[in-house]
């Protein structure tokens, strides 16, 4: 995963004169989570014409450059044209400056997720002839800015390997007496959902209690920790063990069933629905019967 980043060019990105102020601190941008776009457009509305972009704009170490501030881009529209697409044009033909993260483009590696229009997106799986325009682009809401769109995922990943993200089985054999670990098709077919996790953070950015709680878990690292909590080949032990990381204060508890996480999430994950399984599964593990 890398960070696009070149140095500022002479030429200044072309904008709209009646939007050459500065749009509101990034603060504003938290209020619009709820937000989701009106319309769509007829793709062949847009053949021939121009989109309008408005990118979030944010550079600590850049004197003129530390108030955050949207700039607004004019990109010619090609059918299939992503968001991703979109603000790649305005760094390479407009401002090299514009920094955010992209790499496989196929919605596979989660380096590009957005706020683009009040919602989280996956910038390269959104087309832009779904939007309405200007397409507002931001950085992931409740998540520190480092530059443009690009967002500090340290505290995400430190979240994410709380959990144990790997496979443990104490009763495996010596080496020598190795034999395959087969999983039953039902058994699979239960937490294949789980797995298509690609660690985008748009969850975790569109949870409240996440927002207010900075050592909630979050749903990326609960649903991770149900792919490996509910797969039958890893012991009872082991699982009772997981089951006390997620119990916490911190923990599944905190999850108030909001959906936010569902919604937003591009593999379509049933995040919530797993949570709520998570909390069933603690509540019987406790249960005692004399």
């Amino acid at each position: 995963m890398s960070t696009q980043q070149a140095e500022p060019e002479s030429q200044e990105a072309p904008k709209d004169p009646e939007m050459q102020g500065a749009e509101s601190p990034a603060a504003e941008k938290q209020k619009e989570g709820g937000m989701v776009d009106q319309t769509s457009t007829d793709v062949s509305e847009l053949e021939g014409e121009t989109v309008h972009i408005k990118v979030f704009r944010y550079d600590p170490e850049v004197e003129g450059k530390q108030e955050p501030r949207f700039d607004d881009f004019h990109v010619p529209f090609e059918k299939g044209m992503t968001v991703l697409d979109s603000v790649m044009y305005a760094r390479d033909e407009y401002d090299s400056s514009l920094t955010f993260r992209h790499s496989c483009r196929q919605a596979v590696c989660g380096s590009d997720a957005f706020f683009v229009n009040g919602k989280q997106r996956l910038g390269c799986k959104t087309q832009i002839a779904d939007l309405e325009q200007p397409v507002r682009i931001e950085p992931l809401p409740h998540q520190e800015v480092v530059k443009d769109l690009v967002v500090d995922m340290d505290h995400f990943y430190d979240q994410m390997h709380t959990v144990e993200p790997y496979f443990q089985d104490e009763d495996t054999p010596a080496t020598d007496d190795l034999e395959e670990q087969r999983q039953s098709p039902e058994n699979r077919e239960k937490i294949k959902m789980s797995s298509r996790c690609i660690w985008c953070g748009a969850c975790m950015s569109s949870c409240n209690i996440a927002a207010g709680d900075n050592e909630y878990l979050g749903p990326a690292a609960i649903n991770k920790a149900y792919k490996f909590a509910m797969d039958d080949r890893e012991s009872e032990e082991i699982k009772e063990h997981r089951l006390r990381i997620l119990e916490q204060e911190h923990g599944v508890w905190r999850c108030q069933t909001q959906f936010s996480c569902t919604e937003v999430c591009p593999k379509d994950i049933p995040l919530t629905e797993h949570i709520q399984e998570l909390k069933r599964e603690a509540v019987k593990k406790n249960l005692k019967f004399w």
